[in-house]
């Protein structure tokens, strides 16, 4: 590992008195850190899907295009699992800002070298790099986490912090517009999202800490009084070794298999829609750039209360059973997601408010597999975990949504390509369907042994 990332060592501690206070200010500055860190990584995330129809104009087939997409994901996929295990052992304020600004170094070369987007290799390559670096983002906010909020506070935390994905995922498809009425250049997709990203790296760095031991505070246990039932100081505070991760909390974990095999589909229908919206509404609604551009805008803030609300119904109405929430909201986004594709065209209503409804429900599921992976496992072994059902949904649902997706319409029409789809949302469904129900089972087994 580099030096610049090691973990920052645990200052003295601070006067008893000085606790409290410095803890509440902390974590709202490092909550503003994470939150707007990484949602500048989406200001450059999926930004190429905005250049895609100008790149099909000039010869290029959707097949192709949507497989060079595909490069950020399958790269994205085998990063966040990677860089989930090192930055377990990072210091998250470095680790994040590092990522940030060399993705966005890969976007302004795409938007302002000619040659970087002349072939489908060169673009699959740079946006193969692109996606790597985008693995330095999710594993050290994870991280953070939980490490500056207790178990009983993190539900609400990470649903709002998981906002961050719309309000960044919403911002492109603006300084698109804004860039286009500068400049005129079709480009700007790719280098206004760039500038922006970089700007945010410099404030996340700012505003970031590693451990409250960095600062000189006890563990959030201590400090809330709220210890998980097999919480021992020593053991949960001591950096594991990649091999003690993957051995006894990874990969015998079935739960954790579960939601991240439910990933692949809910990553699936996420992308699916996301990427081929500026496309698939230009080609068959007849949507002009300024209404699809609002309409991809829509799809990311529509995730915003959708997402609290889930992250509500979670706590409260499901009663912690993430299992549930998640067949809940997926079958109505299923719901949506086939009237949007069989409305006909000419009512461009319906069709806004189909992309503000999935947008509104696909998110709450995206939010609660992140975070059912966080509490399946210690806070030493959270990246990793977070990683994990990461892989299984950019390597397999977003490379479908992207390269499968892509190469059905061109052989079997926007028809096939929704049905790929639809039926991505009923496998997420069964498998949520079997999360649940072993969720039921283990909470059975435990009131049975207590």
């Amino acid at each position: 590992m580099l030096s610049i990332f090691k973990p920052a060592p645990h200052k003295a501690p601070v006067d008893e008195a000085h606790i409290d206070p410095l803890y509440r200010r902390l974590r709202w500055q490092i909550f503003m850190g994470i939150f707007f860190g990484y949602a500048a990584y989406y200001l450059v995330r999926k930004n190429f899907a905005l250049a895609m129809p100008y790149l099909i104009d000039q010869g290029f087939s959707r097949g192709d295009l949507g497989f060079a997409l595909s490069g950020i994901s399958i790269a994205y996929g085998i990063s966040k699992f990677i860089m989930g295990s090192v930055s377990d052992r990072s210091n998250p304020r470095v680790f994040l800002p590092a990522g940030l600004i060399l993705a966005a170094a890969v976007m302004l070369f795409m938007g302002f070298v000619p040659w970087a987007t002349s072939s489908i290799a060169i673009m699959f390559v740079l946006l193969f790099l692109c996606g790597w670096f985008q693995g330095m983002g999710w594993p050290p906010c994870g991280r953070t986490m939980v490490h500056w909020w207790s178990q009983k506070e993190r539900g609400g935390v990470v649903s709002v912090w998981n906002c961050a994905h719309n309000v960044g995922g919403g911002i492109p498809p603006l300084l698109f517009l804004l860039g286009m009425a500068w400049f005129n250049d079709w480009h700007a997709a790719l280098y206004m999202p760039a500038f922006g990203a970089i700007l945010l790296a410099v404030f996340a760095f700012m505003t970031m800490r590693d451990t409250p031991q960095s600062c000189g505070l006890p563990p959030i246990e201590e400090y809330k009084n709220d210890y998980p039932p097999d919480y021992v100081k020593e053991s949960a505070e001591q950096e594991l070794t990649a091999k003690q991760i993957f051995m006894q909390y990874i990969l015998p974990n079935k739960l954790l298999w579960y939601i991240a095999l439910a990933n692949v589909f809910v990553y699936l229908l996420r992308y699916g829609i996301l990427d081929w919206s500026p496309t698939y509404l230009k080609e068959v609604k007849h949507f002009a750039l300024d209404k699809s551009s609002w309409a991809y805008f829509l799809y990311e803030y529509a995730g915003i209360p959708g997402t609290l609300l889930c992250g509500w119904m979670s706590d409260k109405v499901f009663k912690g059973n993430r299992g549930a929430t998640g067949v809940f909201f997926m079958v109505l986004v299923t719901i949506a997601t086939v009237v949007y594709w069989l409305n006909p065209v000419g009512n461009p209503g319906i069709d806004m408010a189909c992309m503000i409804t999935i947008g509104f429900l696909i998110y709450g599921p995206v939010m609660l597999i992140g975070l059912h992976a966080l509490e399946l496992a210690p806070k030493k072994a959270a990246g990793t975990a977070a990683g994990f059902t990461g892989l299984f949904g950019y390597l397999g649902g977003s490379v479908a949504a992207s390269a499968i997706v892509g190469y059905t319409v061109d052989y079997f029409g926007w028809d096939g390509g929704f049905i790929v789809m639809i039926a991505g949302c009923v496998l997420a469904v069964l498998l949520l369907l079997l999360t649940m129900l072993s969720e039921n089972k283990h909470k059975a087994q435990l009131a049975r042994n207590g």
